[in-house]
């Protein structure tokens, strides 16, 4: 199954200490050269984004930063994974690394499947006939 986790936090983002990022590196390369880790990084800060926002049939673009944002999005990861038990366990060693390299840091790590087609009934698209 693949899984996204996506890192938030509460506070503004300050970036990793240079502890974490070491040891963050550590775990990626580990799980890269394993097979299970696709994909992962960090994210600029807000200031650096935009929204795009559909409401009542119309397009509006809102420039970062957001004010309203109670959680900020960190980075991700995108991990190939054998169920959501392993997710845990992988998402846990990755939060411990913060526990252990960035005292006082508070933040979350939500894990995700991805849908996949014919999966318990996720996701499954019913062609329409083209006449």
């Amino acid at each position: 199954m693949r899984f996204m986790y996506i890192v938030t936090s509460p506070k503004p983002m300050a970036g990793p200490s240079p502890a974490l990022a070491e040891a963050m590196q550590r775990i990626s390369e580990r799980e890269i050269k394993a097979g299970r880790m696709l994909d992962n990084g960090g994210l600029m800060p807000l200031a650096t984004g935009a929204r795009v926002h559909v409401a009542d049939g119309e397009l509006s673009v809102i420039d970062g930063p957001f004010v309203e944002a109670k959680e900020v999005i960190g980075g991700y990861a995108i991990f190939e994974l054998r169920d959501k038990d392993e997710a845990l366990a992988m998402a846990k060693e990755f939060m411990q690394l913060h526990l252990d390299h960035m005292p006082g840091w508070e933040g979350t790590c939500e894990l995700r499947a991805f849908a996949t087609p014919h999966l318990d009934g996720v996701c499954e698209v019913k062609a329409a006939a083209h006449a």
